[in-house]
């Protein structure tokens, strides 16, 4: 049976994996309502109960720009205060195991970081992000390439200093919703520039849900066999065209361990419009329903990790199921996860489903217990030689 098995086919492919929870910042950003500060300290905290060990807090960019991070100071201080800490103790969980990050895509929002940390409130990690597209690029941070990456390498000479790790993103890899097409083989070189100049790890994105699964596992096997160290690659899928899973499976075959996704499905590009109020975000929406653009849920990823028999590590995947749900509410809506509704598979029989008049129906045929075919028919079926081979 050995050749039917994925891990033998694929052996790269790993029992274990890391999976982090970016609700808080990428789930929300694209959220047309201000969600309160409460709910997503709430969140954030049963995230933790719930086994998630990385999270994104915020986003410590321009609140003009994007108000639904007003509260970025105050979630960080939420997450490092004694109240936090003593709930966290209460269920044998050590704060200093959990991972927090912010995104700070220019050097302004780093400095922030910094000081915040040096507050005593400050993240473990923060992000920035270059695309292989310049424009896109441009339209995210304001600047050139070359302009940037001499920015980045200034920002991570300053978050090492200063005890903060810096994740690189890499976007647009599979295509850009501007530009189009894009050469796998710059995101790569991208990935090398990122560690050549001391980023802790990568978060290779598809931002917009452009990566069909054949170039997904293409690509990330082009990069482990060149930066073969899985501790250094995250998969971050967008679901607008229906691919995540399927992408996160590519990702899989090629030895990718950590995987990040959202509660609900949600999240996107930031919205451009907030609380009635038109807001710069990041521009024109890319697509023409801005509710189909978000992460791979969460929900359904452990699940069906869980199902695979990889190995999820502390995540309680029935609490996550829970808080899927809770999530729907302070939304308003259904969200994206088909394990929301659907919950695990069933492992034992739902007796209240079977039809009572089987058994009789059995007997009253003369059929023994277990029997599944006719007794008169061959113990194996012959498939006839025309019909086997093409």
């Amino acid at each position: 049976m050995n050749q039917h098995d994925m891990f033998t086919q694929h052996p790269r492919m790993p029992k274990k994996v890391h999976i982090g929870d970016i609700t808080i910042r990428d789930g929300f950003q694209h959220e047309e309502i201000f969600i309160p500060t409460e709910a997503k300290i709430y969140y954030l905290q049963e995230l933790a109960f719930a086994g998630v060990r990385r999270m994104e807090v915020t986003n410590l960019g321009n609140a003009r720009i994007m108000p639904q991070f007003k509260d970025a100071e105050a979630l960080l201080e939420g997450v490092r205060s004694n109240i936090f800490h003593k709930r966290l103790a209460k269920r044998g969980i050590d704060p200093s195991e959990i991972e927090w990050t912010a995104v700070t895509i220019r050097e302004a929002a780093v400095d922030r970081a910094i000081r915040l940390k040096e507050q005593g409130r400050g993240p473990d990690r923060v992000l920035m992000m270059v695309s292989t597209d310049e424009e896109h690029h441009f339209a995210n941070s304001g600047t050139t390439l070359p302009q940037y990456w001499r920015e980045a390498e200034r920002c991570i000479r300053k978050c090492r200093d200063a005890g903060i790790k810096m994740c690189g993103t890499v976007s647009t890899i599979w295509g850009s919703p501007i530009c189009g097409p894009t050469q796998l083989a710059d995101a790569v070189e991208f990935t090398k520039r990122w560690l050549s100049i001391g980023a802790h790890d990568i978060e290779h994105a598809d931002h917009d849900g452009s990566a069909p699964p054949d170039q997904v596992y293409r690509y990330f096997s082009m990069v482990l066999d060149q930066i073969p160290n899985p501790d250094l690659h995250v998969g971050h899928f967008h679901v607008t065209r229906g691919w995540g899973l399927a992408n996160v499976l590519a990702a899989l075959q090629a030895g990718v361990q950590i995987f990040e996704g959202t509660l609900g499905g949600t999240g996107g590009q930031p919205a451009n419009f907030v609380d009635r109020t038109p807001v710069p975000g990041t521009g024109a929406y890319y697509y023409r329903d801005p509710n189909v653009v978000g992460l791979v849920s969460i929900e359904d990823l452990c699940v069906m990790l869980d199902e695979m028999g990889i190995d999820v590590g502390t995540i309680d995947i029935d609490r996550l199921l829970e808080m899927g749900t809770l999530m729907e509410r302070t939304l308003g809506r259904r969200l994206r996860s088909e394990s929301i509704l659907s919950g695990r598979i069933p492992k034992t029989p739902r007796h209240e489903f079977k039809r009572p008049k089987l058994m009789a129906l059995k007997e009253k045929t003369h059929e023994k217990s277990g029997q599944i075919i006719p007794e008169e028919w061959p113990e194996k079926a012959i498939v006839p030689e025309g019909v086997r081979k093409k």
